[in-house]
């Protein structure tokens, strides 16, 4: 009788376990159907039924923490306060850490589009705080009675970039920590890096974050374990270096695997079958009904 009550009690952890939910993740909000990084994204991304908002963070010259994946300006997608399109030779000037935010709000980041997201709908677009995003999902959500969303946040930190385009890791670090705690609980937010300095500043600061390492190099898992020199909640590479037996070993070492950026319907299919965690996507869209 013990055994047969045991039995049904590993069963019952299997199927809650492979009951899971998939972690769909919006890349920038929907950056395939909005412009990136912005207010419009985020709740587009809620219209398609994200569990989690995919963002990235850089400060200004006054400290504020500003959603933008580059520090810069970038030619591709921003145009000037008094309407001319940024130039690839303007961008590396236009240093989001060496301008206040009244400055950064005058640039426009999505009239213009983006040639590679065709589907994007244009808008006139300011990049906007950390903080106001948090808050217009959050009042978004209780408005509308809907399910609490995650928020995976991506300190965008490059080592010979320190004091130029942003600040030391321990004062960014600290920054972007101030403005979520003030507004979400441990559970509702990861941090991710592909600096790894980042993640082991937040490992030994701040052990109570959890942490996503990001991975676009062909060296392993093991390899970038080493690098990191701990094991972090989640383990989220460039997809097209993720086969079956590195999910599988991703999963020995105890942490989830949710792979960036998956915009095909069928290469989404395929890592689910083969056992991801979750998935990042410009286009939310294109993952409902995604299932583990």
């Amino acid at each position: 009788m013990k055994t047969h009550l045991l039995l049904l009690f590993c069963l019952s952890l299997s199927c809650s376990k492979a009951q899971e939910p998939l972690d769909i993740q919006g890349h920038r909000g929907a950056r395939g159907l909005m412009p990136e990084n912005s207010i419009p994204a985020f709740m587009k991304a809620l219209e398609e039924g994200v569990t989690t908002l995919e963002l990235d963070v850089v400060i200004t010259n006054d400290k504020q923490v500003i959603v933008s994946h580059d520090p810069y300006m970038l030619s591709g997608i921003c145009s000037k306060p008094n309407g001319e399109p940024v130039t690839k030779e303007e961008e590396k000037q236009l240093n989001i850490y060496q301008m206040d935010y009244a400055e950064v709000v005058g640039y426009d980041c999505g009239s213009r589009g983006n040639v590679r997201f065709p589907e994007q709908e244009k808008a006139a677009i300011a990049k906007p705080l950390l903080a106001d995003v948090i808050s217009m999902v959050e009042d978004h959500l209780k408005k509308y009675n809907l399910l609490k969303v995650g928020y995976n946040i991506e300190i965008k930190s490059v080592k010979n970039e320190y004091d130029y385009s942003q600040p030391q890791v321990d004062e960014f670090s600290k920054l972007v920590l101030e403005v979520i705690k003030r507004r979400l609980t441990n559970d509702r937010f990861t941090i991710q890096s592909f600096d790894f300095n980042v993640l082991k500043h937040l490992h030994k600061s701040n052990p109570e974050v959890r942490l996503v390492a990001l991975v676009e190099n062909a060296k392993g898992v093991d390899a970038n374990l080493e690098a990191l020199g701990f094991v972090p909640e989640v383990y989220s590479p460039y997809y097209i270096l993720l086969k079956k037996e590195d999910i599988d070993l991703i999963h020995e070492k105890g942490m989830k695997v949710i792979p960036w950026t998956v915009n095909d319907r069928k290469d989404m299919e395929r890592l689910v079958v083969d056992g991801v965690d979750g998935i990042i996507t410009d286009y939310p869209d294109r993952a409902k009904g995604l299932k583990k």
